[in-house]
């Protein structure tokens, strides 16, 4: 693979994708608030400026960096860093990229196993702009606000992939469940949304760990996955399916 950028890289998700692929050999441009090669507010125009000037040329990217759903957090910030900050952020690297390039983008579970959310909102991240989406987010409540940046990031990933790979990158995503990272910790504290989450009965037993899905991003990173073009898959224990046995994930249906 070569020179991999992985943002979110100082915990969780990131962290491990970072670990395994340095300890794979591969070079890792690390992006995070702290504790990173370059440090930048992806929430923010200048935080995605500055890491596309910084960060040179890549041969691949593992866009990790996200916000969980979270009481009195607001719902225009998960948008920004959720979606803008990786869509955003690829848009303005495509020229960076080495092909072949291969590119994962975290999105999310919740998207097919938690209902309610907006499709307004996700229409607004992908065919709107970020402040339309930022004023219309924050009419709504953080919970419903998270699966559809996830949502939004999926179906962006489809949308490009088709003309993105004619340009030599790869475009999948992976879709975490409950993965025991400091993220889902403090879902788990929350007063509002930790009992949603101490509800749901994953078959494999356990909450994921975050070298587990780093193991199916690295997979999707390499020259195996070279066929796998505009997927989405799941990293959950077996809890989308169980629960949505008979169905197609909405964001994905037919």
């Amino acid at each position: 693979m070569g020179r991999v950028l992985v943002t979110g890289s100082a915990s969780g998700i990131g962290a491990a994708v970072r670990s395994r692929l340095a300890a794979d050999g591969h070079e890792v441009v690390g992006v995070d608030l702290r504790d990173a090669d370059i440090t930048a507010d992806l929430g923010t125009e200048q935080g995605r400026d500055d890491v596309a000037a910084a960060c040179g040329r890549l041969d691949g990217a593992v866009l990790c960096a996200g916000l969980a759903a979270l009481t009195g957090r607001p719902s225009s910030l998960l948008v920004s860093v959720n979606y803008f900050g990786a869509v955003g952020l690829l848009q303005r690297l495509k020229g960076s990229f080495s092909a072949p390039a291969s590119v994962v983008l975290l999105s999310s579970n919740s998207v097919s196993i938690q209902p309610g959310w907006s499709r307004r909102l996700v229409t607004a991240c992908l065919d709107g702009t970020e402040a339309e989406a930022r004023a219309l987010a924050d009419d709504l409540e953080p919970l419903g606000v998270y699966p559809a940046t996830k949502a939004a990031l999926a179906r962006w990933v489809r949308r490009s992939a088709p003309a993105w790979i004619g340009d030599g990158i790869r475009l999948n995503a992976v879709a975490p469940g409950h993965i025991t990272t400091p993220l889902s910790d403090a879902v788990a504290d929350d007063p509002s949304y930790g009992p949603l989450m101490g509800g749901l009965r994953i078959p494999a037993g356990r909450p994921g760990t975050p070298e587990e899905v780093a193991d199916v991003v690295r997979f999707l990173l390499s020259d195996e996955a070279r066929y796998v073009v505009g997927s989405t898959l799941f990293v959950d224990g077996g809890l989308e399916a169980s629960l949505r046995a008979d169905d197609w994930p909405e964001p994905w249906r037919p």
